[in-house]
């Protein structure tokens, strides 16, 4: 990409002073040199706080130490999939930075998932090793044996607090609220036993390259089925050194005796909070104020009010639940700089309502798991224009491509598509899905990652996004994808047809609504919500259920969602 402010990248005069075109993916042989560098160059620092414990970066340096160390020692090899399936606690980062210091891949599996959708992912990516919480642990007992997972390693959420905390929280988890249902896993290992396992074992330096997998990340993609995003150590190490650019002319305005706290409330098992979040603090050396449960707003206050805030991720529902919450005027955000908003649209009112609460207007970007994730921002001093997704970040280009594959005209809007360093290797053993993503530009021969969603540039250079290409739903920042959730309702019993569609919700963005024609009279909707909870995790179930006689079609009997959707948005008669 050129330095210059041409016509092609007017974006650039945007830039915050200090802030490059570009960054070198490649100056770094791999994310564990990027990793192992930030342990030594803020080993006194604070890395994570969690339930009023903090853990510097030397700790985490010897703990994450001891869990490759262990991991190396049961024979698994360089590029073997290891899963975590774990919310906001010290034991994430702990597992994360261990797997990869021993040379392993690590696949992302959301806490919440049902065991059919567990069991996909797992058997998909090809685990071989799981750290799961035993909140969780019942449901990898239902389809542990379909897999190829080999060692589990089961955590409690106090386990690295300390005494007398861990015993009080794990008891208090297990007895009191009963959140840890029984499971049978006799092979398991306890989490905290092989940490100290580890610690009396060698651990060999894995030589790693930029092209290796670091994270299998899994997506609906732009269409269909879940399916992993390849993201190699240069795609991730590109996406770190861009946000480090990006927040740096901040962040040196940060008083030298003031702690850097970034709230990490969106969960790190998501691409947005795991680079943004976990991997971004290697190159800043702030520490990372982990929020378990941010559905709990009094605990998520509780926690923000022990620290005076330097940097806020979130996304809109996030921001506009804790701004209706009676308590956020205790918090003290005086020590605000910088709030980012990905994940859904940032809300105009909500923007608005936390700059007036902050100080600090929040900075919506954009990014996709395929891109590691993110592909633009709005400029965090200069120009921050609420409704768009900004300008591409560094070594970032976007460009507009029209349904026949040629480039649009300014202004026109067509499909938003990607090149740069941080764009996945593709579909992992997908390459028919690969394949429908990609295009190669026969001018140049580069290759652009068109991402789905419908775009438009000004001729600044900013990006909006006006529609997507796919019927995709944005359900509070999470993908939820018609497909899966048609699959599911079709197989309860009763149900003849089913099409499904998001519809406008005042908290999370958009809901799930599904239209159901009947094959049983006496179904009812509870019968299919409750068949939904079963096989569904809670975002993705309907929140909407109607009944039809019928549903459009086309003439070759394809279920029309447009038509559903046309429906829902004409004005009442």
């Amino acid at each position: 990409m050129s330095n210059s402010t041409s016509p092609n990248f007017p974006w650039l005069s945007y830039y915050p002073a200090g802030v490059p075109a570009q960054i070198n993916p490649d100056s770094y042989a791999s994310l564990v040199d990027l990793i192992e560098e930030g342990f030594r160059e803020f080993a006194p620092k604070p890395a994570y706080g969690s339930m009023g414990k903090e853990m510097t970066y030397a700790q985490l340096d010897a703990q994450s130490r001891n869990f490759a160390a262990y991991l190396q020692s049961l024979g698994l090899q360089k590029g073997d999939r290891v899963a975590l399936q774990m919310p906001n606690i010290m034991q994430y980062p702990v597992a994360m930075f261990g797997a990869l210091r021993a040379g392993l891949t690590i696949v992302n599996v959301n806490p919440l998932y049902t065991p059919r959708e567990m069991e996909h992912q797992l058997k998909d990516s090809g685990a071989k090793a799981i750290v799961i919480l035993a909140n969780f642990a019942c449901n990898l007992d239902k389809v542990i044996e379909k897999t190829e997972i080999e060692h589990v390693f089961i955590t409690q959420v106090g386990d690295l607090l300390g005494f007398p905390k861990k015993q009080l929280v794990n008891a208090v988890l297990r007895y009191v609220k009963k959140v840890v249902p029984a499971y049978d896993l006799p092979r398991a290992k306890s989490f905290v036993s092989v940490l100290n396992k580890g610690a009396a074992l060698p651990h060999k330096t894995i030589k790693m390259q930029g092209t290796d997998l670091a994270f299998i990340q899994y997506t609906g993609g732009t269409t269909g089925v879940s399916k992993g995003a390849m993201l190699t150590h240069r795609n991730i190490i590109s996406n770190v050194l861009a946000n480090y650019e990006w927040l740096k002319p901040i962040m040196d305005q940060l008083p030298t005796d003031q702690k850097s706290v970034t709230v990490a409330a969106l969960p790190l098992y998501h691409v947005y909070a795991l680079t943004c979040n976990a991997l971004s603090a290697l190159k800043n050396g702030g520490m990372n104020l982990l929020i378990a449960n941010p559905r709990d707003l009094d605990g998520f206050i509780n926690d923000l009010k022990k620290y005076r805030i330097s940097v806020f991720t979130g996304l809109n529902t996030l921001y506009n639940g804790l701004l209706n919450h009676p308590r956020i005027g205790e918090v003290d955000f005086s020590g605000l700089k910088i709030a980012s908003a990905g994940g859904m649209a940032l809300q105009n009112v909500v923007a608005t309502r936390w700059k007036d609460l902050t100080g600090c207007l929040p900075s919506e970007g954009y990014g996709l798991s395929e891109t590691s994730p993110v592909l633009s921002s709005n400029p965090l001093i200069g120009e921050n224009r609420i409704g768009t997704i900004g300008v591409p970040f560094p070594s970032t280009e976007l460009r507009i491509m029209r349904d026949d594959e040629t480039w649009a005209d300014l202004g026109e809007a067509g499909e938003i598509c990607a090149h740069g360093p941080q764009v996945m290797l593709g579909y992992f053993k997908r390459p028919d899905e690969t394949e429908k993503v990609m295009f190669t530009d026969p001018a140049d021969g580069r290759q652009w990652f068109k991402t789905g969603d419908v775009g438009v540039m000004d001729a600044d250079g900013y990006f909006k996004i006006v529609d997507r290409k796919k019927d995709m739903i944005l359900v509070s920042g999470f993908n939820v994808y018609p497909n899966e959730i048609e699959d599911v309702v079709s197989k309860c019993p009763g149900v003849l047809e089913v099409a499904c569609l998001g519809v406008p919700d005042a908290k999370a963005g958009e809901s799930v609504k599904v239209f159901v024609v009947k094959k049983d009279e006496s179904l009812t909707k509870d019968q299919i919500m409750s068949h939904c909870r079963e096989n569904l995790t809670a975002y993705k179930c309907p929140k909407h259920v109607e009944f039809r006689t019928e549903l459009p079609k086309t003439p070759v009997g394809k279920i029309l969602r447009r038509a559903l959707r046309d429906e829902q948005a004409a004005p009442a008669k």
